[in-house]
């Protein structure tokens, strides 16, 4: 397995990396929850993925409404420190986990609650890397950025990155974190396949000129392929 630096940070994440949307669930849509992957099925797949040299899982709060963070904090358990010391965990925030109006987005309060969540669900004390799961367009940006500052700061994450971003809005977040001397976004995670190239347009070589990762997913394969530019 090849292992590569996530964007311009010294982080070393598989060229492949494990997505686990699909334990519990069908990703985060709440007809679907219970379905997907059983544990023991999880578990195996988990067990094959880091038998072939994979070390990065990525998952999100809401996958199987809990249950994918869930099945990897108890295969974590069973497995013990030899594993849970190596496993570079990626999680996401914004889609809903409840029926409340606050149950969503990337408010302050949604998560600074979602992000203690996840870690009691995955047994761990910080998230390695964590993701806006799409932009939310109700919630001022400096407001995202600020508390994700604030969550590295108190040693919660450790990276922070953006899913289903487009490339101006990504820059605005970049001149804001800047100005305000904020942690940056380190990497983008957005769907690109050959029936997907728009990100080839714009969000390439905005990602190539701010030495910013990418990790392209494709809705109709599992898994992620890690990229650095």
């Amino acid at each position: 397995m090849d292992y590569k630096n996530l964007g311009q940070t010294g982080l070393k994440i598989s060229a492949v990396g494990l997505g686990c949307g699909n334990f519990g669930g069908i990703g985060s849509a709440p007809a679907f929850f219970g379905k997907g992957e059983t544990e023991a099925q999880a578990f195996a797949l988990m067990d094959t993925a880091w038998e072939m040299g994979i070390n990065f899982f990525d998952t999100a709060d809401a996958y199987g409404g809990g249950r994918s963070e869930t099945y990897i904090g108890n295969w974590l358990k069973a497995k013990g420190a030899r594993v849970k010391d190596q496993l570079v965990l990626s999680s996401k925030v914004f889609n809903p986990v409840g029926e409340g109006p606050n149950d969503w987005g990337l408010s302050r309060r949604h998560i600074m609650r979602q992000v203690d969540a996840s870690l009691s669900r995955l047994g761990v004390d910080h998230l390695d890397m964590y993701l806006i799961h799409e932009p939310d367009p109700t919630t001022p940006l400096e407001e995202t950025l600020h508390t994700l500052d604030d969550l590295i700061r108190v040693g919660k994450l450790r990276y922070i990155g953006a899913s289903q971003m487009p490339a101006w809005l990504l820059t605005k977040a970049l001149w804001i974190s800047d100005k305000y001397h904020l942690s940056r976004f380190d990497w983008v995670q957005n769907a690109y396949s050959l029936l997907e190239r728009m990100d080839e347009r714009e969000m390439f070589p905005l990602c190539a000129d701010q030495r910013i990762g990418y990790t392209p997913f494709s809705p109709l394969a599992g898994g992620l392929l890690t990229g650095k530019y």
